[in-house]
């Protein structure tokens, strides 16, 4: 199953970005900027966005970095961080081709650790999710934090409804129209009907070692920001 999300990831890199705005109107950036605000609130000048993709996040983090911070970024798809390290910030940030369920770093390194959007690309069955969770927990200092944005579940049935009609509807089509791949947006627009409400996913994160865990709903639930502290 890895491999196959893996070759998925390898089809869309010059189109991910693009398609990930025209199906959230834009929002997926304000998302991640808002993300990356609560991501920074703290100490520390050692921080890591895993599953970073094409970077995005890890550009957030860097401008508003203060002086001195090192930003890490990894993903297990090289085709994406190809794509991310031509970015005009990518020259101050380390990229790294890793799995996130064994990060090449020591236990206690980072201060910070970030995923956007790519939560539910672990999220291969519960056993499997819970290990990669514990892995972001060894590679974090005591007290360090940790933000996760990604799609949820609105707790309004309607609401909810409509936007899984709306992910089964947009989602493929245009995915695959912009992309090329049909395997990838078929894939894609799997996971997000199936992905935890945000309630549970914060009682997942707090079973792998986390504690202060707190989370923030952004349009009517249909993502949520979840942090917390090891």
């Amino acid at each position: 199953m890895k491999e196959g999300i893996r070759k998925i990831f390898s089809e869309v890199p010059d189109t991910y970005e693009l398609v990930n705005h025209i199906l959230t109107f834009g929002m997926d950036i304000l998302w991640r900027k808002k993300a990356s605000q609560i991501a920074v609130g703290g100490n520390g000048n050692m921080w890591l966005d895993v599953c970073s993709g094409t970077g995005e996040m890890a550009v957030y983090l860097k401008r508003l970095a203060p002086k001195g911070t090192k930003v890490f970024a990894c993903d297990f798809s090289f085709p994406m961080i190809q794509k991310a390290m031509v970015k005009k910030e990518a020259s101050e940030i380390t990229f790294i081709v890793s799995d996130i369920n064994n990060l090449p770093f020591p236990n206690n390194t980072f201060d910070l650790v970030t995923i956007s959007f790519a939560v539910r690309n672990i999220n291969l069955d519960r056993e499997k999710f819970i290990q990669a969770l514990k892995e972001i927990n060894r590679v974090l200092k005591p007290g360090g934090r940790f933000v996760a944005v990604e799609t949820s579940q609105p707790k309004s049935k309607i609401i909810r409804k409509l936007f899984h009609v709306y992910i089964s509807l947009a989602v493929k089509p245009i995915g695959q129209l912009i992309s090329g791949s049909k395997s990838a947006y078929i894939y894609l627009s799997s996971t997000i009907p199936r992905f935890y409400p945000a309630e549970e996913f914060a009682e997942i994160i707090r079973q792998t070692g986390f504690g202060e865990v707190t989370f923030k709903r952004l349009l009517f639930g249909v993502t949520a920001i979840h942090r917390a502290v090891k």
